[in-house]
């Protein structure tokens, strides 16, 4: 635990708002930071650090880390509403928190702000919100993450719950045409239009099982449940409830005897592949608070302590004085239509960089370790 919280305390003392040490994306293009998914996902395991234990420094780098781009009209430096990235809504789940700890205003404005790109956002035939503007028609496991528990929160909060009912269809909708029957897996993207180069012409599914976007859907239908009053909606929250758990068990069976998950789920036995750390971190996350919530028992649980144990084991080490996780994919994704690169195929997926200290895989897994710590 002791070498956990001198990564942690490292981590803050070389970071700043706009040099993050964790946006391994920025640090090597030499861009500043801006309002994104990464440093939303880090600040979020920050706050849920000071849930726990309560140190006032977690607080305040996190405070003084999103006030630093949010102005005191709610305007946000650095988001762009019409770009309709769903990746962006990310960040604001940090904004409900701050609000409730330091009262400032400004973040009760900025909720809004993000807010009314959710009810501006395209939509698929089906009534899903499209990943991004760059990508018409597309629903990516990843963007329930990002947007989910942000939109569920909302509406508790504010709306007495009037989008539920939207929310939750848009879950059964992936459960319905993203899942693998077999496999009980999802595939990483669904392209309602058929007509992108990646997706199958039948079923508009991209070609196999990403961890990490597996891993963004678990935690997106914990996180979102976590935040869900179900009088009123005990059906809807039960089916979303069972996705969640047949989910976990299905993910249970590639369970490597490491503790962690590989790249491409169902392909451990392929030698090219290997164990990722932000997908088997958030796989922790999501089993050991499926169970304080009371969805999954304590021998889930013990799996996914099994998990941050492996992590530990195989990707947490010194070096020259300084902690270090690796095993991070940098970044995964599907096309959009002039890269044919990014095809969802194996190779793709073991094409992308493998990093250290990224936020993708660093946030899991302090948020895994806030679960260890309330067990």
């Amino acid at each position: 635990m002791q070498q956990i919280e001198t990564y942690i305390k490292e981590l803050l003392e070389k970071s700043t708002p706009e040099y993050p040490v964790w946006n391994i994306e920025n640090a090597k293009s030499g861009k500043k930071a801006g309002w994104n998914y990464i440093d939303g996902c880090m600040i979020k395991a920050i706050l849920e650090l000071y849930a726990m234990t309560k140190k006032e420094e977690y607080l305040t780098f996190a405070d003084e880390f999103i006030s630093f781009r949010v102005k005191e009209d709610g305007s946000i430096d650095g988001y762009e509403k019409d770009t309709y990235n769903l990746d962006n809504v990310n960040a604001g789940k940090t904004l409900f928190e701050l609000y409730d700890l330091t009262g400032k205003e400004k973040y009760r404005k900025a909720i809004d702000v993000i807010y009314q790109q959710i009810v501006e956002q395209p939509r698929t035939k089906e009534g899903n919100f499209w990943h991004k503007l760059i990508y018409p028609n597309q629903v990516w496991l990843d963007g329930l993450y990002m947007c989910m528990p942000f939109y569920m929160e909302y509406e508790t909060r504010y709306r007495n719950r009037k989008g539920y009912q939207d929310i939750f269809s848009q879950f059964a909708n992936v459960a319905s045409f993203m899942r693998d029957k077999n496999t009980g897996l999802y595939y990483h993207g669904y392209d309602s239009s058929r007509e992108v180069f990646w997706s199958d012409k039948t079923t508009g599914l991209s070609k196999n099982y990403w961890l990490r976007a597996m891993g963004w859907y678990t935690m997106a239908l914990v996180d979102t449940l976590s935040v869900c009053q179900k009088e009123g909606f005990e059906k809807e929250y039960t089916a979303l409830s069972s996705v969640f758990t047949d989910l976990i068990q299905s993910l249970l069976k590639y369970q490597d005897k490491s503790g962690m998950w590989y790249q491409v789920v169902d392909k451990g036995d392929r030698k090219e592949n290997y164990l990722e750390t932000s997908g088997s971190s958030i796989m922790a996350y999501a089993l050991m608070k499926g169970n304080r919530l009371g969805f999954l028992d304590e021998a889930e649980a013990r799996k996914g302590e099994d998990a941050f144990k492996g992590i530990c084991s195989k990707y947490l080490s010194t070096e020259a004085g300084e902690m270090s996780l690796d095993g991070i994919c940098l970044v995964a994704g599907l096309g959009p239509a002039d890269n044919t690169r990014r095809d969802g195929t194996f190779e793709y997926y073991m094409s992308e960089p493998v990093v250290k200290n990224d936020a993708k895989g660093v946030a899991p897994f302090l948020l895994a370790y806030t679960e260890l710590l309330r067990r």
